[in-house]
């Protein structure tokens, strides 16, 4: 079953260890693991940390570089795309896809600029917020700063900025994909009053099943799919079910099947996709790599998933809303 990843932290990894490439490395993701999972596209983000002290613009620039440089050393084997052609070019010889994305609005400074500078780069999707507010808007977790959160509770009243609109409106028109996942509860109805064409959530899961300010609620859900959106089933354990206390929470491939069902249930099954969020959190017991894709495939499978329907979650979904908006 072929897989198109929406969202991965590959490279945010990868930068930090200059020994390790995208064949050899201890890390979720690798080309032989993508490989043996089937993989026809994966999303590289850029994931900055803003509180690093670092200019954020050039953190990512960099982290840029870092993709393009592992995208040199194996074209045999993989290519960065920027269009929906690119992704059928690369099929039809195959070579695994990998598109560039943004995690963290805040790289953009505040500037249309930058955001276009990004789009230049190969940039086609930006996640608006992470856990920090910035010029874009506001992410869905409360308290103050140096507070432990509570992940039970959204932000419902501070949504997109006067700014993040104006940057949802010109991604919309570059061809950049508007990505909902961390933002507010607030922001989320913004993007959705202030855009035309689908938007995404690349690694968000259901709000019902595991009460997570990161998941969607089934309203969300039902509005993702009325305008032909996708959100991605994310692996993390603590976004997939709530450990009992004092217990660590390791992940099941049921858990995520639960949330597909459930997501299917409220938005359709056409809303739904793959947003693993590898190498960007703990590592799940059961889905603990790339390779592991076809093991989730079955448990759908098992789950009451036809072979048409577990083809739309795995690729064909995210391929229509990439061929649309690329």
């Amino acid at each position: 079953m072929k897989v198109a990843d929406m969202h991965c932290d590959t490279v945010a990894k990868l930068i930090k260890h200059p020994e390790w490439s995208l064949s050899e490395n201890g890390l979720h993701i690798n080309l032989d693991k993508m490989q043996a999972g089937d993989y026809l596209l994966q999303n590289f983000a850029l994931f900055v940390y803003t509180k690093s002290g670092r200019d954020p613009f050039e953190e990512a620039m960099e982290m840029a570089d870092c993709f393009e440089m592992q995208m040199r050393r194996f074209p045999e084997k993989i290519g960065q795309v920027k269009s929906f052609a690119d992704i059928e070019k690369n099929r039809a010889v195959g070579k695994i896809s990998a598109m560039l994305t943004l995690e963290e609005g805040a790289v953009c400074k505040g500037s249309l600029e930058n955001l276009r500078k990004f789009y230049e780069r190969g940039v086609r999707m930006m996640t608006l917020t992470w856990n920090f507010p910035n010029e874009i808007g506001y992410p869905n977790i409360l308290g103050k700063e140096g507070e432990k959160p509570d992940f039970t509770k959204p932000q419902t009243e501070k949504g997109l900025t006067e700014f993040g609109i104006c940057a949802v409106e010109e991604m919309q028109r570059m061809g950049m994909i508007v990505d909902v996942s961390h933002l507010s509860d607030a922001g989320f109805w913004d993007v959705a009053r202030h855009t035309k064409k689908p938007f995404v959530a690349s690694h968000s899961n259901a709000r019902a099943v595991c009460n997570q300010v990161r998941n969607l609620t089934d309203e969300m859900i039902r509005t993702l799919g009325e305008r032909g959106g996708v959100t991605g089933l994310n692996f993390c354990a603590d976004f997939l079910e709530t450990a009992p206390m004092g217990v660590q929470n390791k992940g099941t491939i049921e858990a995520v099947v639960r949330h597909a069902k459930h997501i299917a249930d409220k938005g359709g099954v056409d809303c739904l996709g793959l947003g693993s969020d590898f190498d960007g959190i703990p590592t799940h017991e059961q889905l603990d790599g790339a390779d592991k894709l076809p093991l989730l495939d079955a448990a759908l499978e098992k789950g009451g998933f036809s072979a048409s329907q577990r083809e739309k979650i795995y690729s064909g979904n995210v391929l229509r809303v990439y061929k649309e908006l690329l």
